[in-house]
Formats: C-alpha cells, structure tokens, sequence
C-alpha cells in the first residue's frame, strides 16, 4: 500500500492511503512516549488541572490508556457485519460520544495508578494487535471500523492528548513523527471534506497541502487565498484546544486573502 503524500492532487476526491506498518509502528512510538512521560509525574501533577473541561492529569491518562487499550478490547469481540465509519467520517461523529468518553475516563482513572493503566493496555495491544489484519472490522464505539483505518485515528488521540498532557505537566514529550504526520493529514482531510471547494490552499507543511472551500478555483501560480501554519497549531485548531482568531493574532496562524477566514469551520472535532 501506498504511503501517505503531503499534498493530495488538486481537486481529487481519492482518499488518501496511509501504509498500516508506519501507523502500527507511529502508535507504538507515541504510546512510548506517553508512557515514558507518566512514569516521571509526581502525585501532584497528576493533581493538575488540564484543558479538558474538569479533567485532571488523571483523567487524561486514564483516557490516553483507553485509546490503546480500546483496539484490542475491539478485536476480542465479534467482527461486525459491515463497515460504518470511514477515515472521512470519523473526526464529525466524535462529537456524540462526549458524554461517555467523560464518564469511562473518571471510572478508568479509579481503577489503578496511571502508570499500571498505561503497562496494562501496552501488554493487552502488543499481544493482540500485530497478528491481527488491517481489513478486521471493530465494534468501535463510534460505529464499525477497519482495523487499519482504527489505528490511523489512534495516531490522532495520542498526538492531541500526548500535546493536552504537556500542555498541563510543563514536560517535553516528544512526537513521533509519522504519528504526527498522520494526525495532521487526517485533520486537514476532514477540513476539505467539510469545506469542499478550491478557492483556499491551507499548508501545514511539512505535511499536508489541502484545498478548501467554494469559490474560484485556482489552478496556476501564486493562489491568492493561502493559510498556513504548523502542525501542533493545526490540530489545536481543529479539535478547538484554540481559536481562529487568537491563532491569527499570536501569529501562529498566516492567512492571506479574503476567503482566507477558517472560523466558519472549525473546530472539526468535539
């Protein structure tokens, strides 16, 4: 299979391949680091207060262990009969599931210390999830996935929260790279498949090239609507850890042109 370009052809409806051994691999990585991290919290940053609503550092963990732990939790059940939820579809239906996330994080949380929560789901995905093939289908919460496709928005969960959990402790976590570069691709997808048009290059270089919203379609030179901006400020963007306009204003964020205004269609993620 294919791996996943930085720029997707311009006015192409073909969804993006991502290669399953970088993304089985990117979620090991990351799921790494986020353990190395917790394994370094003292009791009172686990105390913290983080940006998720009323969460503490361990409700954030506990819920960072339930994104892995979820797949193979998934695979231990019956296979649904179909397929329900896409790569293209996943970041909208996230928003219904606000509620139960909430309340599995605080009851995983009371269960056991960060760090045996996070051991426990490495052991359970390690054991699980490498013989497993990319075309299962999983009885997500969500709906029906594909076992490849699954891994693909575990790359999302462990970068937005991996940047939730340093945003609140103060530590240098680091980012696995293709974990990275997943995420944002995914995202900016979900940017074009929600705004479809041409009239908007957004570059969030240095991986992903994306065209959006309707009006003229530019076709040659410079486009006279451009945003970009960095990766990290991107899925801030796009899961509404930040705003359009504090982005702009903090410079993190250039847009040029006057359909160059992302406001209307974010966050894209509840």
């Amino acid at each position: 299979m294919p791996s996943a370009s930085a720029r997707k052809p311009s006015g192409s409806s073909r969804t993006r391949s991502y290669d399953s051994a970088k993304t089985r691999a990117a979620v090991v990585a990351q799921f790494g680091h986020v353990r190395a991290a917790v394994g370094r919290l003292t009791p009172e940053q686990l105390a913290l207060p983080t940006r998720l609503g009323d969460w503490t550092v361990r409700e954030l963990v506990a819920h960072l262990a339930m994104a892995v732990e979820q797949v193979p939790a998934t695979l231990a059940q019956p296979a649904p009969p179909a397929q329900e939820v896409t790569l293209a579809t996943w970041p909208s239906a996230t928003r219904a599931l606000a509620g139960e996330v909430d309340e599995i994080a605080r009851a995983t949380a009371a269960e056991a210390a960060p760090s045996d929560l996070l051991d426990r789901a490495a052991a359970r995905y390690a054991e699980a999830v490498p013989v497993a093939p990319d075309d299962r289908l999983l009885a997500a919460r969500i709906g029906a996935m594909r076992l490849a496709d699954f891994l693909v928005v575990r790359c999302v969960e462990l970068i937005v929260h991996t940047d939730d959990l340093a945003a609140a402790t103060g530590l240098e976590i680091p980012f696995d790279r293709q974990a990275l570069a997943t995420a944002t691709r995914l995202l900016a997808d979900a940017l074009a498949a929600t705004a479809p048009g041409g009239s908007v290059e957004v570059r969030v270089p240095p991986f992903a090239v994306v065209q959006c919203v309707e009006g003229p379609r530019h076709t040659r030179g410079t486009p006279p609507n451009v945003v970009e901006t960095d990766p990290l400020t991107w899925l801030r963007l796009a899961t509404g850890r930040t705003d359009w306009s504090t982005a702009v204003e903090e410079a993190a964020v250039s847009a040029s042109g006057e359909r160059a205004d992302l406001a209307p269609y974010l966050p894209l993620m509840g």
